[in-house]
């Protein structure tokens, strides 16, 4: 369903972005930057947060570490990272897999600023093993985002 959802997304809204899977897992950013051969900054993690009542994605850079106090006075709270059964329930991506792509329903989606420090990013795209490139721009025009600074 997640896969499918992603490439649905794609298919309408961006038919030139192909949905890459690869035999291997990219589960986690070290992986991601493996099996695609990128460095693993770049690739663009996606986090479900929850500050308050309101939920979220933030997509940030594979090294980038959440800064508790810029999110704070961002956002005006602490984030709380959601369970896997509960990241499951809002974007209908696994966990190692989550993209603000192809989603169920629309969620708020902030990219961070360690995205702009490439020309070409790799997000997943709704599956342990897959995934897309392209410009962190296109990323977030794409999914509606806004810019944030909220990562170390």
């Amino acid at each position: 369903m997640s896969l499918s959802s992603v490439r649905a997304f794609f298919a309408e809204n961006a038919p030139d972005i192909e949905v890459i899977v690869t035999a291997q897992s990219s589960a986690t950013v070290q992986l991601a930057a493996e099996a695609h051969g990128v460095e693993p900054a770049q690739i663009a993690k996606t986090i479900c947060l929850r500050v308050g009542d309101q939920i979220m994605l933030i997509v940030a850079g594979g090294l980038a570490r959440l800064d508790n106090r810029k999110f704070k006075d961002r956002f005006g709270g602490k984030p709380r990272m959601l369970d896997a059964e509960e990241v499951v329930a809002m974007t209908s991506h696994p966990v190692g897999g989550v993209c603000p792509f192809g989603l169920p329903s629309p969620l708020p989606v902030y990219c961070d600023t360690s995205l702009k420090n490439f020309g070409e990013v790799v997000p997943a795209a709704g599956a342990t093993n897959a995934a897309v490139r392209l410009p962190p721009e296109r990323m977030a025009a794409l999914v509606n985002a806004a810019w944030v600074d909220v990562c170390q």
